[in-house]
């Protein structure tokens, strides 16, 4: 029987870098991963993100931008062409091969740093003396390997609708099946407005679906900056023409052989609205299907997440657990970074990993990022702070781009000037979050980022002016 000084079960973002990092420590390290690739016929490590998520979302949200560019923006360049056609399987095909690069990509980092790598689910069997028993189940065929530490990095599913429909991936769809549509649904229905909803919503209704987003809660974006998400919504309804509806109680959803009807309420208005294809983004639950935790005493809280300390230590000895299936925000770079930690804890370091810097993105057009604390967060718990933003309307770049849309917002506190929280939406904000990041690491003010030298004609000049404005000093606005 084999046996690891470390062994990680799952390998998504978490689980792989958790992996490598503990190698790279000098312990003797395995993986164990159950994903396979698209066919359903060989292994495919890199978790949902990877495969069916953050990669595969983005490659097609910039295929769908093109079109949209080519479509409506060329002219004002100066460029005309006679027609715009596009291949939505194509598309898909462009998808899938950026993904299996990727995965190829873990497969070798494996190698490299001589990790271990088994196919099959992970489960607990119990405890030999110091180690942990993991069987992994290849699709019937069992084995059995041995772990000083363990590092459950499961990751998470969609959560579902059972009560009133199952997902099919044919007409009712999870995110899974929104990256493979072939073909553009005339009329789309999208149930949630999160990330998911939102960027998936996007890539359909440039390539010419009409979509409707139906969201329970009452608030649009409620975990943003409530000044972000009004700016956004704005965006989304206004001018790019989603039908956003909040407050959304839905009653029941009938499927039909290549429709499906959703009936739902509004402020006490009836609706019945059919689709052609209907994608569920309701968020995601933890995934600790088929590890056997209750026979070993693994200890989970009321909503499934396994519990861990500050530390991603579980109740069990040398047993540790990163990523969706913990608490915390389900962003695949928090679970990439808390991997890293805990191998590095495993070794006797002591490194720290602050939930509030932690940044988010929305990868919609224009794109949403923040980091720290809102404005509403701030007012809540009665700290003072003060404001200043600044919008790319002026910002020569972002003309150039024709992308001169969005606002960058700093927060700092009102005593001592230190970084509170940043929000932006705009161009590219995925890439400008990263300097309000190390600013906020760093314990700066709003006035180290209005004393840095920007560069001109840049993008991050409109952050540069925010942080001036937060000390009533801005220079274009």
């Amino acid at each position: 029987m084999s046996q690891f000084d470390v062994v990680v079960i799952g390998a998504g973002p978490g689980g792989y870098v958790a992996a490598i990092r503990a190698a790279q420590l000098g312990f003797k390290t395995a993986c164990i991963d159950a994903g396979v690739n698209k066919a359903g016929d060989a292994p495919a490590l890199g978790g949902t993100c990877l495969n069916v998520g953050c990669i595969p979302s983005k490659a097609l949200l910039q295929s769908s931008e093109h079109v949209h560019t080519a479509l409506h923006d060329f002219a004002a360049h100066g460029i005309s062409v006679n027609a715009v056609h596009f291949d939505a399987a194509k598309m898909i095909e462009r998808k899938d091969a950026i993904v299996n690069k990727l995965t190829g990509g873990i497969k070798f980092l494996f190698q490299k740093n001589k990790v271990e790598s088994f196919f099959g689910l992970g489960s607990f069997l119990g405890k030999n003396g110091d180690f942990w028993q993991l069987e992994i189940n290849n699709r019937g065929e069992k084995s059995v390997i041995e772990a000083k530490h363990v590092i459950v990095a499961t990751g998470s599913l969609p959560r579902q609708l059972t009560a009133l429909v199952d997902i099919d991936n044919e007409i009712v769809l999870d995110n899974e099946g929104a990256l493979n549509l072939t073909n553009v649904p005339a009329k789309l229905g999208v149930i949630g407005s999160g990330v998911i909803g939102l960027e998936m919503g996007s890539v359909w209704k440039r390539l010419g679906s009409e979509v409707t987003i139906l969201e329970a809660a009452p608030t649009f974006m409620a975990a943003a900056d409530q000044q972000i998400a009004k700016e956004a919504f704005k965006y989304f309804t206004k001018e790019q023409g989603l039908d956003i509806k909040l407050g959304v109680k839905i009653h029941a959803i009938n499927r039909a052989k290549n429709t499906v009807t959703v009936e739902y309420e509004v402020n006490g208005e009836k609706f019945a609205d059919t689709y052609d294809r209907l994608i569920i983004a309701i968020g995601r639950v933890p995934n600790t299907n088929g590890l056997n935790a209750e026979s070993v005493g693994l200890a989970k809280d009321e909503r499934g997440f396994i519990t861990v300390n500050e530390l991603c230590q579980t109740n069990l000895p040398n047993v540790w657990a990163i990523g969706d299936v913990v608490r915390g925000p389900m962003l695949a770079h928090k679970a990439s970074d808390e991997g890293v930690a805990v191998a590095e804890r495993i070794a006797g370091q002591k490194p720290h990993l602050d939930f509030n810097t932690i940044p988010w993105v929305i990868y919609t057009d224009p794109e949403i990022a923040w980091v720290g604390k809102t404005e509403e967060q701030l007012q809540a718990e009665g700290i003072e702070y003060k404001k200043g933003t600044s919008g790319f309307g002026a910002n020569g770049r972002a003309l150039g781009l024709g992308k001169a849309k969005g606002t960058i917002k700093v927060l700092s506190c009102a005593k001592t000037d230190r970084i509170l929280g940043v929000h932006m939406i705009g161009p590219m904000v995925s890439e400008l979050i990263a300097e309000a990041v190390v600013s906020m690491e760093f314990k700066a003010s709003s006035e180290d980022i209005a004393r840095i030298v920007h560069a001109h004609p840049t993008l991050s000049e409109v952050l540069h002016e925010a942080a001036l404005a937060a000390d009533k000093r801005a220079l274009h606005g």
